[in-house]
């Protein structure tokens, strides 16, 4: 089990809501942010994870992630480039996990793919979407453990809709007031990224 603790002056204070620390402060409106779901134990946890794309000022564009493993930001940029005809040969990319947490499971592939994504193309996700879901080669999103538990903490903190594998979506119970928005491949997540939907 993971627990989550504050420095303050008297000393250590347990955090009792981790999610909501770690996505206090978002922007709204701003390209480059998607929320995604990891599980730490049995616990699930949201997390922002931001991302910028911007023209290369060197012969090599960058390439920086912090808190997000390196070598699965090098395939999503790989299978966007291939899959879905965003190209990053000329263009840096950093991808940020805020609040300094480090996601290392699957899961939050597809919120990645959503966030770098909305950044090359400066279109913000909506303030209320969260995705879950990895990204194989092939630009199929795959499903993933705990949806229900993953599901039910999207929806207590307050968003209304979360793209899931679409495959996996008929065997899912939603929470009430959360829409389910099935993608197949990200060239979809795209889709509903673009629509703003």
């Amino acid at each position: 089990e993971i627990g989550v603790f504050e420095m303050l002056d008297n000393g250590l204070s347990q955090v009792e809501n981790p999610s909501e620390m770690f996505l206090s402060g978002r922007p709204c409106g701003v390209s480059g942010s998607c929320v995604g779901c990891v599980m730490e134990g049995t616990r699930p946890i949201l997390a922002e994870i931001q991302a910028l794309v911007t023209k290369s000022g060197y012969s090599a564009p960058r390439r920086t992630s912090t808190g997000f493993d390196f070598s699965r930001l090098a395939i999503i940029l790989a299978v966007l480039e291939k899959r879905a005809g965003l190209f990053y040969g000329s263009l840096d990319v950093y991808v940020n996990i805020v609040g300094g947490f480090r996601l290392d499971e699957p899961a939050a592939d597809l919120a990645a793919v959503v966030a770098i994504a909305s950044s090359y193309l400066d279109k913000p996700v909506p303030s209320t979407m969260a995705a879950i879901g990895e990204v194989g080669l092939s630009g199929e999103i795959r499903s993933i453990t705990h949806m229900e538990q993953r599901l039910s903490e999207v929806k207590r903190l307050g968003f209304t809709q979360c793209m899931v594998p679409a495959h996996k979506v008929k065997d899912l119970k939603a929470p009430v007031g959360l829409e389910l928005l099935p993608v197949a491949n990200i060239s979809r997540a795209l889709q509903l990224l673009a629509r703003g939907q």
